[in-house]
């Protein structure tokens, strides 16, 4: 796999992301594809994607467009928000920010806007990441051919009532469209983002990454949305960085695309912080979902608790790999993590593989994992009631879900994931709504 320069002579970009790009692109030619020789990609053969086949998409500036209808439609059912931002085949073409915040020092704006007016933020954030060597040639592929991206920053003390929703969209077939979220909280803040992925049935390739970074008592919950039209593979990178006292939720979903993979990871760097990782997914036909988590303890008296459930039928299948990683000196930590899985027919599969590396002497620290079938007596007792067997399952596998979900921290956030959720049942058992 051998893939052509970062970027077209003349792309007209501030120098601080040429400097990123050129950088990251020495690196990605060094690296090999991760092969299904390393333990962390055994169950996703990367081999099978032609990269070459693919055209990066560049974005050199923000240009304004309208609402699509697709957004405007989701918007109508999402409730309050704080900020909007749109972006199609990786440009940001429309950014809304509530006046109020913006007055009182909130920046919701594109990268490419960020390297001009905030380049102190990005020299600290982006510059700084440090991905896992299982994620470092996809890190390095996305920041090298970097479309665009956004940046969120909550000063001290400002909290942001409700939610900042994003909307990545792809119409471009045979694109490689690689995305970024920034958001950095600052002490005493609060606030919560959607990042909602979003296409028709097409070939393509997308690549995003986010960071986190919560300042000492800040708290951020991520959310995101993946809702790719079949065709499309998706690989996405998450780190979140929690200070002291500092609060951080991700939430996960995978409905999308015909390969889905995530790299979520949790870096617990301050004293009294706290983590919760949650994330569910729905495979039908031939669709793979991977996710490897890492929470990462390196501070005493911190938190983290994480539980993925995923749901899946017909021949699609699904890998969980699971590591809480405590350092020598993260005394006195508490760490959960737990993964089940539902299989709805003989052909779906799942992998599960938790585990621990513990340091510390003085923790609390547990993981498991189930992988099973539906009852027969739930089936037949909803029968019972009138339900053919596609109409029990479904509502099996919302009830499966309904732990998740009742974890999530806003109702507004909490209707959306939920509305995406039932429209993927209602289609993966013949009775699909567009939305």
């Amino acid at each position: 796999m051998t893939m052509t320069a970062p970027a077209p002579a003349g792309l007209d970009e501030p120098g601080l992301l040429s400097r990123l790009r050129g950088e990251a692109w020495q690196r990605y030619a060094e690296l090999p594809f991760p092969s299904r020789k390393t333990e962390e990609w055994r169950y996703t053969d990367l081999s099978k994607i032609d990269f070459d086949r693919y055209a990066p998409v560049y974005a050199d500036h923000d240009a304004e467009e309208p609402l699509p209808a697709s957004v405007e439609r989701v918007l109508a059912r999402s409730g309050e928000r704080s900020g909007i931002v749109v972006q199609r085949n990786g440009r940001v073409v429309h950014v809304e920010l509530d006046e109020s915040l913006a007055e009182r020092g909130v920046v919701l704006c594109s990268l490419e806007r960020a390297a001009v007016d905030h380049e102190e933020l990005l020299e600290r954030t982006l510059f700084r990441a440090e991905p896992e060597a299982m994620e470092e040639k996809l890190w390095s592929l996305h920041l090298a051919f970097l479309s665009g991206g956004y940046l969120l920053y909550v000063p001290r003390d400002v909290r942001l009532e409700a939610p900042v929703h994003a909307f990545r969209l792809i119409d471009q077939p045979e694109a490689l469209v690689s995305t970024h979220s920034l958001i950095l909280a600052e002490t005493g803040s609060e606030g919560s983002v959607i990042d909602e992925f979003v296409s028709a049935d097409l070939d393509a390739v997308s690549v995003h990454a986010a960071l986190v970074y919560g300042e000492d008592n800040a708290r951020i919950d991520y959310v995101a949305l993946q809702r790719y039209g079949r065709g499309v593979k998706h690989f996405t990178i998450q780190h979140l960085t929690a200070r002291r006292d500092t609060r951080l939720g991700t939430f996960n979903i995978q409905l999308g695309a015909d390969l889905a993979r995530a790299d979520v990871s949790s870096r617990l760097l301050g004293e009294g912080s706290d983590s919760r990782m949650l994330a569910l997914w729905f495979g039908d036909d031939d669709q793979h979902f991977d996710h490897h988590t890492l929470q990462l303890h390196a501070a005493p008296h911190a938190a983290s608790d994480l539980l993925f459930k995923g749901a899946l039928i017909d021949a699609a299948s699904s890998v969980f790999r699971g590591l809480i990683r405590v350092d020598k000196g993260a005394q006195l930590t508490d760490a959960y993590q737990t993964n089940r899985n539902l299989l709805l027919s003989e052909d779906a599969h799942a992998v599960t593989l938790p585990s621990l590396e513990i340091e510390a002497d003085d923790v609390r620290c547990s993981h498991g994992a189930t992988i099973g079938q539906v009852e027969a007596s739930q089936l037949f007792y909803l029968m019972t009631r009138g339900l053919t067997r596609e109409q029990a399952e479904r509502l099996l596998v919302l009830g499966f879900f309904e732990e998740v979900l009742a974890r999530l921290p806003l109702a507004g956030v909490r209707d959306r994931v939920l509305d995406a959720i039932e429209e993927k049942t209602r289609s993966a058992y013949g009775a699909a709504e567009t939305s």
